[in-house]
């Protein structure tokens, strides 16, 4: 059975029979000190900090036996996947595919690829490498979604304005109704993730919804409760 879950621009109503959760790229390379992220110049302790909320998210759905989706950010060995324009940017020996301390940086299978090991995934939950910052492009997911019956995504993971943010519009538009758990998701730049939340609600929830992890808990508590 449905159930508000208090958020903004106002409740989200979520429905256990058609709701998974989605991870955004909790990878190594991203979050921990000396990986990709890090190299780049940016303070990855603003991701590390989110590490045991977007746990206990994941462990409320787990309990609830609902769906877990994990995307990771992962090109392929030969690049092929890897177009010029997002291959060349940056400075060399640091680009994609270029070597870096936990491996080559974002090719899949290499250390700083994989996701956390505090976050990893269980036998049956989904994982999807995607070669570009949406989780829809070139992975198949809308199908497997689909299939399953799922309406309704729960987000977190990072970085809050780019791969999370290109996931939710991408949703958006092939139908999903999104609800974006805000201190489980995360900026190496604060004013990015305050400003990529208020495009996601602003024009009534015009991408999606926005609530804390504490509410969304609640409302489950709740409509345990009232069972």
């Amino acid at each position: 059975m449905a159930f508000p879950v208090p958020a903004r621009p106002y409740d989200f109503n979520l429905d256990p029979s058609k709701v998974a959760l989605v991870v955004i790229d909790m990878q190594r390379d991203f979050i921990e000190p000396g990986g990709f992220g890090d190299a780049l110049g940016n303070d990855v302790s603003r991701l590390t900090k989110i590490v045991p909320t977007v746990a206990a998210l994941i462990g409320l759905f787990r309990r609830h036996g609902l769906p877990v989706v994990h995307t990771r950010e992962a090109h392929r060995p030969d690049l092929s996947d890897c177009p010029p324009a997002k291959r060349l940017r940056g400075r060399p020996g640091l680009r994609i595919g270029d070597e870096g301390a936990m491996g080559r940086i974002l090719v899949a299978g290499e250390p700083g690829n994989q996701i956390l090991a505090e976050l990893a995934p269980e036998t049956g939950e989904i994982v999807v490498d995607k070669p570009g910052k949406g989780m829809f492009w070139a992975t198949g997911l809308h199908e497997v979604l689909s299939e399953r019956g799922i309406a309704q995504l729960v987000f977190a993971g990072v970085t809050t304005e780019v791969c999370v943010q290109t996931s939710m519009r991408e949703a958006n538009d092939r139908g999903y109704e999104c609800l974006l758990i805000e201190d489980a998701t995360e900026s190496y730049f604060p004013e990015f993730k305050a400003g990529a939340i208020e495009m996601i609600v602003a024009q009534g929830g015009i991408v999606g919804w926005a609530t804390p992890l504490s509410a969304l808990q609640t409302a489950f508590e709740e409509a345990r409760a009232d069972v």
